[in-house]
């Protein structure tokens, strides 16, 4: 008989789930312009669907034992029965690697051990994952989804999962993370996340302390003006993508001093504008709830429940 899993395991596991929670939360706490949150629906839809989204999506997630891709097809599957739509397909694809890393790697509590257990994670991953996360992707059936001239999407993978990554990897910024060992989620050009919440946890009554929503919108900006968004790319494509990147900068950089953002009609003025333009950082938003995700990994005592 196959043994259970241990304490450490299940330990780290269910401090996994609890921050996944939290980062999706956190997605929808605080205004990201172009994205939906509580303050400002947009798209077609509002934070509540999100929120049911992660509640459906975390235990496919964490199942004991579920390889990558299970844990993406299980999650997206979940998602599409209580939302009917594509909420988080990106958060997913980001999120699925770590949760199967962390069951698999229980000690891996700081940046550098949790790294190298994802790595070990990406390094294991086979056919069957590229062939059940192409079935998540057709299902979520995200905006913007174009052809590749090999292993396209609509199709069955003849390569492994990291390797079909790859070869969407400079178009995309999610398959990029596969291909590199997530690099842009570990070699941060500014103080780790993990320090910019240092301290900071729920006030009484549960509610989300106003530092922690700040620090998630200044995690959003700082991805926001990292690269051009993958998500604004494949829909509206490259010029427009990096407009918004420069629409940013000086939010970021006054995010970065301290101001309040949302107490300024004009970032409010912003977020509408990209909504009824139809345009949608999803991307850079996905990177934001997986860096939260990271956060609560590497620093336990930020896990905000």
């Amino acid at each position: 008989m196959k043994p259970g899993p241990s304490a450490a395991q299940r330990s780290a596991v269910e401090r996994a789930r609890a921050s996944y929670l939290d980062a999706c939360e956190l997605d929808v706490a605080v205004r990201k312009p172009g994205n939906v949150s509580r303050a400002s629906a947009g798209h077609g839809m509002q934070a509540a669907l999100f929120s049911a989204s992660a509640r459906a999506s975390v235990g496919p997630m964490f199942r004991p034992g579920a390889r990558v891709g299970d844990r993406i097809e299980a999650a997206v599957a979940a998602t599409w029965d209580v939302a009917g739509c594509n909420t988080n397909l990106g958060i997913v694809l980001l999120c699925a690697p770590i949760a199967r890393a962390i069951e698999l790697h229980p000690q891996a509590d700081a940046p550098v051990r949790l790294r190298a257990a994802i790595e070990a994670v990406l390094a294991d991953l086979d056919v069957d994952d590229a062939r059940a996360a192409y079935r998540a992707i057709a299902q979520a059936r995200p905006g913007g989804l174009g052809s590749a001239p090999a292993e396209d999407v609509r199709g069955a993978p003849s390569i492994d999962l990291r390797a079909a990554m790859a070869l969407a990897a400079e178009r995309d910024s999610i398959a990029r993370q596969y291909r590199d060992g997530y690099a842009d989620l570990f070699e941060f050009d500014q103080p780790p996340l993990a320090a910019a919440l240092s301290g900071m946890t729920r006030e009484e009554g549960g509610a989300l302390a106003a530092g922690v929503t700040d620090a998630a919108q200044r995690t959003y900006l700082w991805f926001l003006t990292r690269r051009p968004d993958s998500h604004i790319v494949r829909k509206h494509g490259a010029a427009l993508a990096h407009s918004v990147m420069r629409s940013a900068q000086p939010w970021r950089a006054r995010a970065l001093a301290g101001e309040h953002l949302d107490a300024d009609p004009d970032f409010v003025a912003w977020d509408l504008e990209l909504k009824s333009a139809g345009v949608n950082p999803g991307t850079s938003a996905d990177f934001t709830v997986a860096a939260l995700f990271i956060a609560g990994l590497v620093a336990p005592s930020l896990v905000l429940r």
